[in-house]
């Protein structure tokens, strides 16, 4: 949830078009939208219950109805790999570790890697 806080409170203060998550009935296939990105993040998907991956492979395309590209933001890089597959076969484009700092800097021109690791040191993406 810490992820999705910074990634959401950032867009919101850097991006001229951010908008809330979006919702389709009770589902909320994204965090946020940024310039016709529907991003959500996630700080690790270590799950591969068959629910979650429907999830992913449903909302991508859905996502995709209402002309947003879906981009998913992981932090952590040790994901499991058949819930990666399942967002790639529902079109998601996936950043993890840096690639997802590096998206959040093309978006909104704010270094969240920088801005943490002054206030903490090293910032580790890999465990």
């Amino acid at each position: 949830m810490c992820w999705q806080l910074l990634v959401v409170e950032i867009c919101k203060a850097y991006c001229s078009g951010f908008q809330p998550a979006f919702r389709v009935g009770s589902d909320e296939p994204c965090d946020l939208i940024v310039d016709g990105y529907a991003i959500d993040t996630k700080y690790r998907i270590g799950s591969g219950d068959s629910g979650t991956l429907k999830k992913f492979k449903s909302y991508g395309p859905l996502l995709r109805t209402h002309n947003y590209e879906p981009i998913i933001l992981i932090l952590r890089e040790d994901n499991l790999a058949a819930a990666i597959t399942a967002c790639l076969v529902g079109t998601w484009k996936v950043y993890t570790g840096d690639a997802s700092f590096e998206f959040i800097q093309s978006i909104s021109g704010f270094d969240l890697k920088s801005f943490l690791t002054e206030r903490v040191g090293e910032f580790p993406v890999n465990r």
